[in-house]
């Protein structure tokens, strides 16, 4: 009878549990349905007007004004910049609730100099001066106008469901992510010291690859560190009838092009992912003139710091090395310079926290719509927020493409828009969705209400 009781008892127990969490689900979903039509609205006003880069100052004030109404306390402008003319448009906005654990939530505000032809009827018209003081088009061709509005989103349910979660929410809109010094301007601006540091830090990023309604997650290295090289190769012009009385600068650079390669292929061990790329090349004025100079642009991928340091010294050394062996004196040696402003961290993705909020994703989507996925060579800013690492800190993906169109292209073996594309067009419905209830599902969890 005792054993019957016993058996009784656990089974109300796991019963209510089970009841409790699928009524949570249901209730998450229902706010979720109610805020919908809003939110795809807001999606589509966004990706009309996007800013670039270090100019998001209507995107900022936006998305300031919808977290004020919230109810959070908002600062805007955080964020300081190298060059001291740039204005930060960061927004970082802060909802105590009780004691508990600091969870940091990030979004990007930036656009892409990206002339958008999806022909959709809130495609992106919106042209703007550049840091160059160069007008171009603009485009979300990143789906940061997903980041943002799914960051709405959540903000708006976590306002409403403040009898469910304790602690400390900081919310950042962070501008620059595009060209990787963003993060950097909020640091060094003081965000953990003028703001609540946070025990952990969490985003997304929507993919191209990934159907909508599912999510994806990495844990450990997901992105790659990124670092640009300018390399000037100079030689001694002259005539092109007469290659001779020059040291060509043009064959030396054909030369380090296919030379570089090998750093990967014979210096890298090969399970230590290494991407070097030579995106630009530019040299001469006319067919018979051997020009002075030609100016590489290299982009360099890597995972670990010391295989990215070991990689920029091969670069180096290997390109010094066949001026010297082509006979350019040693006063005009190419000149290598790796960018201090234009390069970032790899992501790592903490193993501990990835995998608990995959635990969280399947409960609240379904197995079947959590997926995991391998690493990428593309980078992010994100890294820079764990501090090397310290606080732990993941960025997950959410799924954007319509389901049919990635079937048809995995079918027929053809490739999809990628991010960066004039042609990306994510799929507002079920992308905020999925975005909203998984990010909002997993701050639950962390924050979770500790009950006795």
């Amino acid at each position: 009878m005792r054993d019957k009781i016993c058996l009784m008892v656990f089974l109300f127990i796991v019963l209510a549990t089970t009841t409790a969490n699928v009524t949570a689900q249901q209730s998450l979903d229902a706010l979720i349905d109610r805020d919908l039509a809003a939110l795809v609205t807001t999606y589509k006003t966004l990706h009309a007007a996007p800013e670039l880069s270090h100019h998001e100052e209507k995107t900022a004030a936006f998305f300031a004004t919808q977290l004020r109404a919230m109810g959070y306390t908002v600062t805007e402008r955080v964020g300081k910049y190298e060059r001291p003319e740039w204005t930060s448009y960061g927004v970082v906005a802060v909802m105590k609730n009780g004691a508990g654990p600091t969870v940091l939530l990030r979004t990007e505000l930036d656009a892409l100099p990206v002339n958008e032809n999806t022909g959709l009827a809130y495609a992106s018209k919106v042209k703007m001066m550049n840091d160059a003081g160069q007008e171009v088009s603009v485009m979300h061709a990143c789906g940061h106008d997903i980041h943002i509005t799914n960051m709405l989103g959540t903000a708006k349910l976590l306002s409403e469901l403040k009898d469910q979660w304790r602690g400390t929410l900081v919310l950042i809109g962070q501008p620059a992510e595009e060209v990787v010094d963003g993060a950097r301007a909020v640091l060094r601006d003081g965000l953990y010291e003028r703001f609540p540091k946070p025990d952990y830090v969490i985003a997304l990023h929507d993919s191209a690859d990934l159907e909508a309604g599912k999510v994806g997650y990495t844990p450990g290295f997901a992105m790659a560190s990124s670092t640009s090289v300018d390399i000037k190769i100079r030689g001694l012009g002259g005539h092109g009838a007469r290659p001779e009385s020059t040291r060509d600068p043009i064959v030396v650079a054909a030369q380090v092009i296919m030379a570089l390669q090998t750093i990967v292929s014979r210096e890298d061990w090969p399970l230590d992912p290494v991407v070097v790329t030579v995106g630009s090349i530019h040299g001469g004025t006319k067919h018979n003139i051997i020009p002075d100079e030609v100016d590489l642009q290299l982009t360099v991928r890597a995972y670990k710091e010391e295989v990215r340091k070991r990689v920029l010294a091969s670069i180096e050394r290997i390109t010094k090395g066949i001026a010297l062996a082509a006979g350019i004196p040693e006063d005009r040696a190419p000149i290598v310079k790796f960018s201090e402003t234009q390069m970032t961290s790899a992501t790592y993705n903490d193993p501990q926290l990835t995998e608990r909020l995959a635990a969280v994703f399947v409960k609240a989507l379904g197995q079947e719509n959590v997926v995991k996925l391998e690493p990428v060579m593309m980078s992010e800013d994100f890294g820079f927020l764990s501090l090397n690492q310290k606080i732990p800190a993941t960025l997950f993906t959410l799924g954007a493409v319509d389901p049919v169109k990635v079937k048809v292209s995995r079918e027929s073996r053809t490739s999809l828009p990628s991010l960066h594309s004039p042609l990306f067009q994510p799929l507002p419905e079920p992308t905020l969705r999925t975005g909203i209830k998984a990010m909002t599902s997993v701050v639950l969890d962390l924050m979770a209400v500790a009950r006795p």
